[in-house]
């Protein structure tokens, strides 16, 4: 064998050497990725970990100052309501409001009872004309604390109390049977006109409706 044959080019027999055997493959290269710095999913902390959420912060609009329904009445109320106070105390004999002296109070009171006896007596002039000088204060202590009803319902209920008591005067009594018989009053509603004949005592008087028109009968004198 000669040198040429030892140290040069192989014969042409010889097989070259597998590329596995020369540098190192791409697999033995540097790391791969999933081998390089954290995937994301191990980065900074999402976002649910991170500050208190919407929920956790200040207080809903439904917590804060209380409603406007519940702060202090309106001035409107209160004054509404001491209106309302002084007017029992006029008409109706409730006790003296707070704040108004009693002897004014009591002398405007006074001064509205004789103006409703005025009005009831010319709605019932028989039976103020049978009571004479007694009936202002007739009417004034038996409507005082009574709220007004009307005049012709006032009048007709302070008949019927004197009836009850005896003390209702001749005239009276003929003036009462004859509204008894020409209209049906229960005490609550307005008189109704009698659609029916009715016949009404009062007293020593009858009155007599027929088609809407009354006849008082008077006792025949001895």
């Amino acid at each position: 064998m000669t040198g040429r044959d030892a140290g040069g080019e192989a014969p042409p027999g010889a097989v070259p050497a597998a590329p596995g055997d020369g540098p190192a493959a791409p697999g033995d290269g540097p790391a791969a990725p999933g081998d390089g710095p954290a995937a994301p999913g191990d980065g900074p902390a999402a976002p649910g970990d991170g500050p208190a959420a919407p929920g956790d912060g200040p207080a809903a609009p439904g917590d804060g100052p209380a409603a406007p329904g519940d702060g202090p009445a309106a001035p409107g109320d209160g004054l509404a309501a001491r209106q309302a106070e002084l007017v029992a105390a006029l008409v109706a004999g409730a006790p003296v409001p707070p704040g108004f002296a009693a002897a004014p109070l009591e002398a405007a009171r006074r001064a509205l009872l004789r103006k409703r006896a005025g009005e009831v007596a010319r709605h019932w002039p028989l039976l103020a004309a049978g009571l004479g000088t007694a009936w202002p204060a007739t009417f004034t202590e038996w409507a005082a604390g009574r709220p007004g009803n009307g005049s012709l319902r006032d009048g007709w209920d302070l008949a019927r109390a004197l009836r009850d008591h005896g003390t209702l005067p001749p005239l009276g009594a003929e003036e009462l049977a004859t509204r008894e018989a020409a209209a049906r009053y229960d005490g609550r509603n307005p008189p109704r006109p009698r659609r029916l004949p009715a016949v009404a005592r009062a007293g020593g008087a009858v009155a007599v409706q027929l088609a809407g028109r009354v006849r008082l009968l008077r006792p025949a004198r001895r």
